[in-house]
């Protein structure tokens, strides 16, 4: 992938340097890239690395078995027809490129060592044990969506903490006219994906525990709303990210 033109002219404060190149060696000058600019290794985005590093990043994951369903429901009717997508590319999902955007900053030390809401202690990473200790990095900081809705208010609170933001309760409350006019400002772009959130108040924890169904109790439930062959791309799409979704769990912010 090589870096987009438009972001490698980066405005320099006073006094600073202006970059005489984007930062290195992830591009190339001919096909198959789309542009004629120098490669950074190993950089998976077109966003130049000096551009990165402006950036506190924040991964919020969510199980595929559940995700890769409720996007594939966007694409089918009678849904698609509020989203405008008619077709479910299961290249989309996302995983794998997360993971990689992931894996890079943690290469450069962007993130971590550090995870966010732990103590000290060994973690296994790629096979080797690591001390998740202290560092003047910012903290790997995964968000699950599971946890954050059996505990929303310890993992916004314990999120907070690691971000350098003060923590008060209200944040789980959009009860007023003014919190559903932005909602829906911002959502407008995605008809369709975000009703449920947008037609909420509040983020409460749920009253029990999800409870984890059987591939086979999912594949059933999957025909029976999608058909056979929906349920077949959805097994095979939620199969293929289940793997990229448990490696970024491991970091995953705990309370």
């Amino acid at each position: 992938m090589s870096i987009a033109p438009s972001l490698c002219r980066i405005k320099r404060g006073v006094g600073t340097a202006e970059p005489v190149t984007n930062g290195g060696p992830n591009g190339t000058t001919g096909p198959p890239y789309p542009y004629h600019t120098d490669p950074e290794p190993n950089n998976p985005t077109v966003i130049p690395r000096v551009i990165l590093e402006g950036f506190h990043f924040t991964f919020l994951i969510r199980h595929p078995r559940s995700s890769i369903p409720s996007y594939y429901r966007c694409t089918v009717p009678p849904l698609d027809e509020v989203t405008g997508f008619h077709d479910f590319m299961p290249s989309e999902a996302g995983y794998d490129e997360v993971r990689r955007l992931f894996d890079y900053l943690r290469s450069i030390n962007q993130i971590g060592p550090h995870i966010a809401g732990r103590e000290i202690e060994k973690v296994e990473t790629n096979g080797n044990s690591n001390t998740n200790g202290d560092s003047s990095q910012v903290e790997i900081c995964v968000l699950d969506a599971d946890d954050l809705l059996d505990n929303p208010s310890g993992i916004i609170e314990a999120y907070c903490r690691s971000v350098g933001i003060d923590y008060h309760h209200d944040m789980l409350k959009w009860d007023s006219e003014d919190d559903h006019h932005d909602a829906i400002e911002a959502f407008a772009k995605w008809k369709g994906f975000h009703e449920d959130a947008i037609n909420s108040t509040e983020l409460k924890a749920r009253l029990h525990t999800k409870k984890i169904k059987s591939d086979d109790d999912q594949d059933s439930e999957w025909r029976e709303k999608f058909g056979e062959k929906g349920a077949k791309i959805i097994r095979d799409s939620v199969n293929a990210n289940i793997k990229d979704y448990e490696y970024l769990k491991q970091f995953a912010l705990s309370v």
